[in-house]
C-alpha cells in the first residue's frame, strides 16, 4: 500500500513538472500563473501547492533541470579520455542536435530567462569545473603548444560551438520563412549540419 502511494505521489509530482516545464517555455516565468500550470496538468490549484508551494520553487527546479539538460549533458562527451578532440567535436555536436531536435524550445527558453534575471539563475549553476576546466580543454591546450599555434580563447571557442549547433534552434522560425520550408525541411538541414559542423569549428581551431 505504502509503495502504490509513493508511485502515485511521484506520478502526481512528474504531471506537474511535465505541465510547468510546458508552460514555463511557452509564456516564461513572469507571464506563468500557478493557476495555469495546474490547469494544463489537470489538477486543482491545492494541490499543486501542496507539492511545490510557489511558483518560484517550481520555476527553480524546471530551469535547473532545463540547464542540465542544456549543459551538464556535456559533461561525459567532455572529460572522456578515451576519445580525440575531433570525435569530441562530434559528439558536442550530435549531442546538441539530438538535444534540440526532442526539445527545440529549451535554448530560446533558457536565454529568454538568463537575461530577464541572470544573477538569480546563474548564482547555483557551476560550469567552469566541467567545461573551461575539462579534459577537452586540456587537449586543446596540447595541440595547440604541439603545433606552435596561439590558442583561442576558450570562451571564443565555446561561443563558436553553441553558435554554429544551437543559433539555428533558436532563429528557427526565420530560418524556414527564409528557405520557405516547413518543420521536416529544417530537421533536414539540422541533419545535414551533424556532417558539416564539426569541420567548421575544425577550420576555426586551425586557424587560431
Amino acid at each position: 500500500m505504502a509503495n502504490t502511494k509513493a508511485l502515485t505521489e511521484r506520478s502526481t509530482e512528474e504531471k506537474i513538472k511535465e505541465a510547468a516545464r510546458k508552460v514555463f517555455t511557452q509564456k516564461g516565468y513572469a507571464a506563468t500563473r500557478t493557476r495555469d500550470i495546474a490547469e494544463e496538468a489537470d489538477i486543482n490549484l491545492a494541490l499543486l501547492n501542496y507539492y511545490f508551494r510557489s511558483k518560484e520553487k517550481l520555476f527553480n527546479l524546471i530551469m535547473f533541470e532545463s540547464f542540465g539538460t542544456f549543459i551538464y549533458g556535456l559533461k561525459e562527451v567532455l572529460n572522456n579520455r578515451t576519445t580525440s578532440l575531433d570525435e569530441k567535436l562530434v559528439d558536442i555536436v550530435n549531442h546538441y542536435i539530438d538535444m534540440l531536435t526532442a526539445n527545440p524550445d529549451l535554448p530560446l527558453f533558457i536565454m529568454s530567462e538568463i537575461r530577464t534575471n541572470s544573477d538569480h539563475l546563474l548564482s547555483n549553476i557551476v560550469t567552469r569545473d566541467f567545461i573551461l576546466d575539462s579534459y577537452f580543454f586540456e587537449q586543446y591546450q596540447e595541440e595547440s603548444a604541439a603545433s606552435e599555434r596561439e590558442p583561442l580563447n576558450p570562451l571564443q571557442l565555446i561561443m563558436t560551438i553553441v553558435g554554429t549547433v544551437v543559433f539555428p534552434f533558436i532563429a528557427s522560425p526565420l530560418i524556414k520563412k527564409l528557405g520557405d520550408t516547413d518543420q521536416e525541411g529544417f530537421d533536414k538541414l539540422m541533419q545535414e549540419r551533424r556532417e558539416l559542423a564539426p569541420k567548421w569549428i575544425r577550420a576555426i581551431i586551425n586557424t587560431g
